[in-house]
């Protein structure tokens, strides 16, 4: 195997050493502002606020997002063809919240000014609050101890709230604090009302035709000769307090701000939604609305929390990741999940498909009512699907690949139109979230729905050949370094999976199936058509393939491509790698987690040995699934180094693009690759199955599920496995093969069986050249 990769690797740069349970960052580092603001972002999935420097200078990407506020740009083509998109959808940066600027005997608080004794900063994952402290002396000689906290209520959607602190540190000073509501660049008429201590802000979009507005209060505790006042000026809404502190005297500003969007016409009954939301914000005060954040990630760690014995990185690395995660999707109840969360402005805020293979899996065992109303947001989107479809030539529902509201926002259609296994991806999770929950009230509202109408995309996109083999050709699978393949498997499974759902949930849900016209022919359609799928197979050795004819393609040139050349698409051009045989990222191998009823054991084994030869992990969705993967066939260190790798992603900004977001869905991979992975978890048919073994080096691993209504606690160690009913019913599941019931106080313990030594000593496969996995340290 070729040692460490050689890409870039920050180890963590510019954070100290980890906590279990918070981030902490090390001495402020200005090149790395962009970077630690996406990592110290807040969010509840209706509002997000990066974590920039409440004074605004210095700062790398200073943005505060609503989830659905978006504005349209053109999308031209210099050869236009019928069914390209002509518009996008872009999240775009709103009202700023969150600026308090401090004047010290008249000179303004700046890091890069003055001396700087102590800052520091800590995202607390158990609080979900940013906590800022300074001690910072002005360039005329004048202390103060500046402290900030902050949080955005994961059960407020569109509150923002924050304390600020100025303490004289020696002589007597004046100081003036000026909080702010700022408007946006990117949206246009900014036009405000000044309140008592505070006011009203709003700003319109042009294109997509939105009203955005903010709704603001202060409480001040100052000197009693402190003034207060607020003004309404061309760009913000602020509040000024200016007071002389005494030598320890301190001065506190709380602001609750409310912020939400709506379409242009309905701007007035916008801000009477605002004036309440802020009211009662205020009601709850400060110090309430931390006991109620605190409250609910009390109850979300007590049923997702993940305790790694052995690795301390890697155990604040997951939780961060799980924090993250839930942050994305708490209030997400008619929005999807975008890609970047509200972190950043990565990838247009738009939502893709690996939502549903990578977030919401996760979310169906630790928060399964936000995967619900993920797929509700799906749902919604059916009509303009159809329609969709439609124009595609296309039966039932075809989703877009990338969106905001559900328009096509994709201007590249090889690999966005032909990715068409997103239809399958949107089936699977809604199956998956079945099987995991038991809602059958979801199912009638939404799941039957979705998976029957993009069943029926498949009937037309596919063909039979002589021998009665299911084909579907000229489509893209999740390796974005192969376009426009036949059969890739990968799609043809989830096709099948799609197919037979649809079977199963019509016949479980009748009156469903009646709604959307389904008959006794279409049922015996899919099921004929799921049985015949073709999985391609190399012809010399019968391992599976990724595609046709995959592996006859000339092999990429590894062993000439530099390390700084990647990754290649920045590098060379698609149609060099399509041509290649080079894979991006998981593609065969995530149908091999996903689909195993496909493959036999050793099918799994070479398909990944062969896998890793040629798959250079170009995106950040790869690793996780290497890691589940990995551990499934035997190779427990290098499903170790894979975890990590998703697991770090950005907390030690492996991809260079942690600056614009948090990647969501190689967070959600994290939990993946310890839980599937290392607990070799499963979830398939609706009955959970493990099969847990740690790697060397790790002591203990102890992870929660929920299921059903109810919740297991799987804690692996000493060769041994013990389960534990948290709450709920009883729960049967299976533990390497072996069925048993856990009940409450009835914890069930089970060996952890020595792996095959012929597995054991099965050498590790190979990376390309310079592709290895990043080490663990």
């Amino acid at each position: 195997m070729p040692t460490a990769d050689e890409r870039p690797d920050h180890s963590g740069a510019g954070l100290a050493a980890p906590h279990a349970w918070a981030v902490r960052e090390g001495p402020l580092d200005l090149d790395r502002l962009a970077q630690v603001e996406s990592l110290f972002a807040l969010s509840n999935g209706r509002c997000g606020v990066r974590g920039s420097l409440e004074e605004g200078d210095p700062a790398g990407t200073r943005g505060t997002y609503l989830s659905g506020a978006f504005e349209l740009w053109p999308l031209t083509y210099p050869e236009y063809s019928y069914g390209y998109p002509t518009v996008q959808e872009r999240l775009v940066p709103v009202l700023d919240p969150t600026r308090v600027e401090l004047l010290v005997d008249g000179e303004p608080l700046d890091v890069r000014t003055g001396e700087l004794a102590e800052h520091e900063r800590v995202l607390d994952l158990r609080s979900g609050t940013l906590h800022r402290h300074l001690r910072w002396t002005s360039p005329g000689g004048h202390a103060v101890v500046v402290g900030s906290q902050r949080l955005v209520p994961l059960e407020r959607p569109g509150l923002v709230a924050l304390e600020y602190t100025v303490r004289a540190d020696g002589a007597p000073v004046d100081v003036e604090v000026r909080s702010s509501v700022l408007a946006s660049e990117h949206l246009h008429e900014a036009r405000g009302w000044a309140g008592q201590r505070g006011g009203r802000l709003r700003q319109r979009t042009d294109g997509s035709g939105l009203a955005v507005a903010a709704h603001v209060e202060h409480d001040v505790l100052a000197p009693a000769a402190a003034q207060v006042r607020s003004l309404a000026l061309t760009d913000r809404v602020v509040t000024t307090v200016r007071t002389r502190l005494g030598s320890g005297e301190l001065l506190r500003l709380r602001k609750v701000v409310s912020l939400g969007w709506a379409p242009e016409s309905e701007r007035d009954d916008l801000d009477a939604r605002l004036a309440e939301l802020l009211a009662d914000g205020v009601r709850t005060g400060w110090e309430g609305l931390c006991r109620e954040q605190r409250a609910v990630l009390d109850d979300f760690w007590a049923h997702a929390d993940v305790e790694v014995e052995g690795d301390d990185d890697l155990q604040q690395a997951v939780r961060f990741a799980l924090f993250h995660v839930f942050q994305a999707a708490a209030q997400g109840t008619d929005r999807g999940i975008p890609a970047k969360g509200l972190t950043g402005t990565g990838y247009d805020g738009h939502t893709f498909w690996d939502t549903e293979v990578f977030v919401l899996p996760v979310l169906n065992h630790v928060w399964p009512q936000a995967a619900a109303e993920a797929l509700r947001w799906r749902h919604r989107m059916l009509p303009a699907a159809r329609e969709r479809a439609r124009e595609l030539g296309l039966a039932g529902a075809s989703f877009p690949w990338r969106t905001i509201t559900g328009r096509e926002s994709s201007g590249y259609w090889p690999a966005g139109t032909a990715a068409v296994h997103l239809g399958a991806d949107i089936a699977d999770a809604a199956v998956r979230h079945l099987h995991a929950t038991g809602d059958e009230d979801l199912a009638r509202e939404a799941l039957v729905d979705l998976v029957v109408e993009t069943a029926r995309t498949w009937v037309v996109l596919g063909r039979e050949d002589a021998e009665g083999r299911f084909h579907v050709d000229g489509v893209t699978g999740p390796d974005e370094y192969s376009a426009l393949v036949d059969d890739n498997a990968y799609t043809n499974l989830m096709a099948q999976a799609n197919l037979r759902a649809a079977v199963e949930l019509t016949k479980q849900f009748p009156a469903q199936a009646e709604a959307l016209g389904v008959d006794d022919a279409e049922l015996a359609e899919f099921a004929r058509l799921a049985d015949a799928v073709h999985l391609p197979r190399d012809p010399v050795t019968g391992v599976p393939a990724q595609d046709e004819g995959a592996t006859q393609r000339k092999r990429w040139d590894f062993e000439g491509t530099r390390p700084d050349q990647y990754p290649l698409a920045d590098s060379f051009p698609y149609f060099s790698l399509y041509r290649r045989q080079v894979v991006k990222q998981a593609d065969l191998v995530l149908a091999l987690y996903l689909r195993p009823e496909a493959f036999t054991w050793e099918d799994k084994r070479d398909a990944f040995e062969h896998a890793e030869g040629v798959t250079v992990r170009d995106s950040s969705l790869s690793a996780a699934v290497q890691a589940v993967v990995a551990a499934e066939v035997g190779h427990l260190d290098l499903a170790a180094e894979y975890a990590h790798e998703a697991a770090f992603v950005d907390l030690h900004d492996l991809r260079g693009k942690t600056a614009d977001g948090l990647h969501i869905a190689s967070l959600g991979g994290a939990w993946l690759a310890l839980v599937a992975g290392y607990g070799g978890m499963r979830d398939a048919g609706g009955e959970l199955a493990f099969a847990p073994r740690l790697p060397d080096g790790l002591r203990g691993l102890r992870f929660r599920t929920r299921h059903r209504g109810s919740c297991v606690e799987v804690s692996v160690r000493d060769a041994q496995t013990t389960y534990r009913l948290v709450d709920g019913g009883p729960v049967h599941a299976r533990h390497h093969g072996r069925g048993f019931t856990v009940a409450r106080d009835e914890p069930v313990t089970l060996p952890v069986p020595a792996l095959d030594p012929e597995v054991a000593a099965r050498p590790s496969p190979s990376q390309p050249a310079h592709r290895g996995p990043r080490r663990r340290r």
